[in-house]
Formats: C-alpha cells, structure tokens, sequence
C-alpha cells in the first residue's frame, strides 16, 4: 500500500523506460500495482511486451453485495493479466484461510487470469522445525485440487516471513533447499513435467546485493519484490539479476 496515483504513473513510467531499454526479452516482468492504479497503467505497461500487470488480491465472489472488495471481472476490464493470492500479509493481517484463497484460485482461474499464489513460514514455525510440513500443506490445501491442466497455469511465490521488511535475507542455500522441496512436492502430485515447468519465485528482502546469488540457485526461478521494487533503479537492477 504505498504510493498515490500520480507517484505510481512516475513509477512505473520509469520502470517501463529502463525495461525496454536494459532487459532481455527473456525475463518476464510483473508489476503489481494497488487496484486505483491499474486502469492508467495498464495504458504505459502495454506499450511494452515485456511487462505484465497485477492486482495484489482479489475477491472469491463474482460480484454483489461485498462493499470495498474487487472481482477478477473488474480486475481483468483493467487489463491485467496476474493476481497475487495468499500474500503473507493478506494471511497475517486479513485472516485469509488456505480454504477462502482455494476458492480465489479457482475464481482467478475461471477468468483466465494467473494467480500468483503465495506461501511461507513465520520464524516461530521454521524454529520448531515444520517449516517443510506447513508450507507443503498451504499448498495441498489450497491449489491441489486443481487438475494438472489448471496448475499449470499457476506461478508460486515463496515467502519466509521471517524475512520479509526485516532486513533478514534467508540464504541462497535456504532458498534453493525450500523451493526444491515445493517442487518435489508438486511433481508426486502432479509428475516431474508438470514441476518442472511451475514457475517458483522467491520473496523476502531481495535487493540488487544478493539478488543474483538466489537467482543462480536451480529452483529459484525469479523473484517477488516488495520494497525494493518501490525504487525503479533498485527493481530494474534486481531484474537483470536473473
């Protein structure tokens, strides 16, 4: 929640300008905006193939009576493509269950929109050692429902909540060791195909300074940037990491 609309067209404007002149095609880029931004971005976003936009939630309704909330319907009339589902925040400060964000999943899905589902541990339980167990279960319990087809479609974001705005970084090793684990829990579900081709970023503290050390990690297949994407050089930087 940072940023008011003119600060995010500057933002972005940046953005935009540095990808196409600095990144290679082969790295995707998302932004993912707040929802009063996403209408005038998507205008400055679709100037250039490289870039795709998101919400950062949306509602498992499809519309009615849910005062502040905002549909994929309204979501996708934008022009974005993404929605990030099951943020740690969203989970820590608004409560969301992994049974409410299965259902955002399949309202995302329905839209032909991609989730971008998030999942992590807070230090208590990476402490006590289940760190392995929980994250998997977020998982089982909210997309494994899903036939290989639809899961295909989605990209996972691991977050260690531990080290999310607390300057704590989790190693490369830690990162690679977690993202390997979610990706063999996906392939005996779902077969080594499908794993291999799910796209798993990590999000906690990245920053230009350690970015290209998870990025080099075999797992570790891109990034969800907070912070530091609130500062076009930092982002841009983060992104020719990869």
């Amino acid at each position: 929640m940072n940023n008011d609309l003119n600060e995010g067209l500057k933002l972005t404007s940046e953005i935009v300008n540095m990808v196409a002149d600095e990144v290679n095609d082969e790295v995707q880029v998302v932004i993912a905006s707040p929802f009063i931004h996403l209408t005038a971005i998507s205008k400055m976003v679709n100037e250039s193939s490289k870039i795709f936009l998101s919400a950062q939630t949306c509602s498992e309704y499809e519309s009615g009576a849910y005062t502040g909330e905002t549909s994929a319907t309204m979501i996708k009339s934008t022009g974005a493509t993404h929605v990030i589902l099951g943020h740690s925040e969203r989970r820590g400060y608004f409560n969301e269950t992994n049974e409410q964000l299965s259902k955002k999943v399949d309202t995302v899905l329905a839209h032909n929109l991609t989730p971008i589902f998030c999942c992590g541990e807070s230090l208590e339980i990476r402490e006590s050692g289940n760190h392995f167990s929980f994250v998997t279960n977020q998982l089982t319990e909210s997309i494994f429902h899903l036939g290989a087809d639809d899961f295909s479609k989605l990209v996972i974001a691991y977050e260690p909540i531990w080290a999310i705005g607390t300057g704590v970084t989790a190693s490369a090793a830690q990162a690679q060791e977690m993202h390997a684990a979610i990706r063999k829990h996906i392939a005996e579900k779902y077969g080594n195909e499908v794993a291999e081709n799910t796209s798993i970023l990590y999000g906690g503290s990245c920053k230009p300074s350690n970015a290209k050390e998870i990025f080099s990690k075999a797992d570790v297949d891109g990034g969800l940037i907070g912070g530091a994407a609130l500062k076009s050089r930092d982002f841009v930087d983060i992104i020719k990491s990869f």
